[in-house]
């Protein structure tokens, strides 16, 4: 007898985050510090574990599940339901999402220990995580809309977090309006798949994509400019992932997001809200797959968020912000992997990104925590010896982003470089920026992730020498009034800055966390990329179905992993063996040795590299004067165009047409009101000027 899914355990799964977070959130005060964390994390750890069960389900074979649990509404036609589509894609994404999120919450017993907020800070990840679940296990585009929007909502909510600190308000606002622009191209898009399917569940549109949208249908956008059908609604679509996934030009968001305490970092960049827009193409694959145009799009915009962001990390001197830049450009490696109809690639560079890059969050949170509250790199150094644990895992995570061989991301990055190159000359100049684009952009993520590791963990004490932060007031970048420390108490406690701090080791609370991320950033690549990748065992032996069949399903000829299997898989061994011979690992090492050279060998190259390369180091920092686009250009011309329509409201519409007019009818009224005498004879005479008047008139006309 063949084992089923229970409907009871997919609710547990769901609202099990729920029920913690709502106790935590609505009787904090009873329950107390230790009864919000205890509540939330067993919630989570109930989800997590039936998560795995459920893989565990479906990889013995369980059929995958596809069920509608409860009618939200009935309108003619058209029926909405909260239901369920769980099959190996979605039980992955479960996984990931409720270990992360597991972990997440121990270590923020020890990161926000002292806030006077954990209870809401408990509540609101726990509510973060029951959002993200039901976007991954949703069976329909109305309920991944809800789970879309409340991960959305409730990051607003965590990243302004320190509500009292004016640059984390702004940065909260800033996620939730650019991601507004990319939901309105979402919702056209959903609205797109309503109109020409008539339904939004997804196992009919998939049934139907290609006889409704895949043979050619067309629609004028603009008059005398027909688009393909199946291109109009997976561009839309894809816009909603832009934002929500951080992609140029919609990724100004996500940097300002380090504005929220640490462990939401981690959440939303490793496990959450960044990987939905990777998760939902993935999932559309079968419309996707009707357009290259929209592909080529997704290709073209992935590149340049992979290249061109990475470099931003370059420069930057705020720890968080370095990890922030690379999530970025590996969001940007994800997407190409979709554009070259890579889908299996993207999603399993997204389960190991996960993995390594909360590592290297929750590490940079540690050193902050072991640094009494200070970002800047410049002011750390010498740091492996007073924090060995978080040093040994940063190395980890390091290694694992950098795409070491054997390591995880290693077998998850180096697929999409190879897929890339092989799709370039199918896909024409697109393929061919798509492929250099990650192949130079694995010397850039070298490069900054050594210079993080060596200003960190190596050389000079520089934290001895550094001059002790006040709270004195300033203005950000943005302008806005903002201090050199929170106005509040952040979660570490108010310390007497009156002279350097010894750096100490994070407690146990902290590192446990950074232990348990780094098992998997290390082995979990080496196990699962045969089954994931190429549809055999994890030795590379055995044939078995392909891990995704059912889920994501590609015609053998558009099937570029599949393509790759016979040249380069030969086990995990053999292709890490492989990987020391192609040009992203001499590009790796290249700017590994670079970063040690300029940091470690020779410290005086950095001031002399900034004086020769200025002007690229200028646009840079200002980072393409995105910011500069989006804050004064759109947002800042909206405004003028705003106060100019409310001055012509107020001198046309209501100077000129409202109040005019009353005052020309005033005019009238008062010429008119002089005529009324009240006298007789007054008005014997106006008769008598009429009749003659008329007279004369109809004299003219006789004659």
């Amino acid at each position: 007898m063949q084992m089923a899914i229970s409907t009871t355990h997919l609710l547990i799964i769901v609202l099990a985050p729920l029920l913690g977070s709502i106790i935590a959130g609505l009787f904090g005060r009873q329950v107390g510090r230790a009864g919000a964390h205890s509540v939330t994390i067993l919630g989570v750890a109930t989800s997590c574990v039936l998560s795995c069960y459920v893989l565990w389900q479906l990889l013995q074979g369980a059929a995958p599940y596809n069920e509608n649990i409860y009618t939200v509404f009935d309108v003619a036609s058209y029926s909405a339901h909260v239901g369920f589509m769980i099959d190996r894609l979605t039980a992955m994404m479960m996984v990931v999402v409720t270990f992360v999120s597991l972990l997440v919450h121990i270590y923020t017993i020890g990161y926000m220990h002292e806030d006077p907020g954990y209870q809401r800070f408990f509540s609101y990840i726990s509510l973060f995580t029951f959002s993200m679940l039901m976007l991954v296990m949703s069976n329909n585009f109305l309920q991944l809309f809800f789970g879309w929007e409340a991960v959305g909502l409730v990051s607003y909510l965590l990243i302004g977090f320190w509500f009292k600190k004016p640059s984390a308000v702004f940065a909260n606002m800033k996620a939730f309006l650019v991601n507004r622009v990319g939901d309105f191209g979402f919702l056209l898009g959903i609205a797109g798949v309503l109109y020409w399917f008539g339904t939004l569940d997804y196992a009919t549109v998939f049934a139907n994509a290609t006889d409704r949208v895949g043979g050619g249908q067309v629609v004028e956008v603009f008059a005398g400019y027909p688009w393909s059908v199946a291109t109009l609604i997976c561009i839309c679509l894809f816009i909603g992932a832009m934002g929500k996934s951080a992609q140029v030009p919609l990724h100004v968001w996500l940097p300002d997001s380090m504005e929220g305490p640490t462990p939401i970092s981690a959440l939303i960049h490793a496990a959450t809200m960044v990987t939905a827009g990777i998760f939902m193409v993935a999932r559309m694959s079968p419309l996707f797959e009707l357009s290259d145009t929209a592909l080529a799009f997704i290709l073209f915009i992935g590149a340049t968020t992979a290249f061109f962001t990475g470099l931003i990390g370059i420069v930057q001197n705020d720890i968080k912000r370095v990890v922030a830049y690379s999530t970025l450009s590996q969001l940007g490696y994800m997407t190409v992997a979709l554009g070259v109809s890579a889908y299996s690639a993207a999603v399993f560079h997204l389960m190991t990104h996960a993995f390594f890059k909360a590592l290297l969050f929750l590490a940079a949170g540690s050193v902050i925590i072991g640094m009494h509250h200070e970002q800047d790199m410049r002011k750390m150094g010498g740091l492996r010896k007073y924090m060995p644990v978080t040093f040994w895992t940063s190395v980890i995570g390091t290694l694992a982003l950098v795409g070491t061989p054997f390591l995880s991301g290693f077998y998850s990055k180096d697929t999409i470089i190879e897929a890339a190159g092989h799709a370039a000359e199918r896909m024409g100049w697109v393929g061919t920026y798509g492929y250099w684009a990650v192949l130079l952009g694995a010397f850039v993520t070298s490069f900054y992730s050594f210079r993080l590791l060596y200003m960190t963990f190596f050389g000079e004490e520089r934290f001895r020498h550094a001059t002790p932060s006040h709270p004195v007031a300033a203005k950000d970048e943005h302008g806005q009034q903002t201090l050199h420390e929170p106005l509040h108490d952040d979660g570490h406690g108010h310390h007497d800055h009156h002279g350097p701090h010894e750096p100490h080791e994070s407690p146990w609370v902290v590192t446990l966390p950074l232990v348990l991320l780094a098992i998997p950033s290390i082995a979990i690549g080496f196990f699962t990329v045969g089954p994931m990748l190429f549809g055999t065992d994890w030795s590379g032996h055995t044939e078995q179905l392909p891990f995704f069949l059912g889920a994501i399903d590609l015609a053998p000829a558009r099937d570029t992993v599949l393509q790759l299997k016979d040249t380069l898989w030969h086990g995990p061994v053999a292709y890490a063996v492989h990987g020391f011979k192609v040009p992203t690992f001499w590009l790796m090492l290249a700017g590994f040795l670079l970063a040690t050279l300029m940091y470690v060998w020779r410290t005086d190259l950095p001031a002399r590299a900034a004086r020769m390369f200025a002007l690229p180091i200028r646009v840079l920092e200002k980072k393409y004067w995105a910011d500069d686009l989006w804050i004064d250009g759109f947002a800042g011309g909206g405004l003028v165009l705003g106060q100019g329509s409310r001055k012509i409201d107020e001198k046309l519409i209501d100077g000129l047409f409202v109040n005019g007019a009353a005052r020309v009818v005033d005019l009238v009224a008062s010429v008119t009101r002089r005529l009324q005498s009240g006298y007789l004879y007054h008005y014997a005479f106006a008769m008598i000027l009429g009749l003659i008047a008329l007279l004369a008139v109809l004299i003219f006309h006789w004659r």
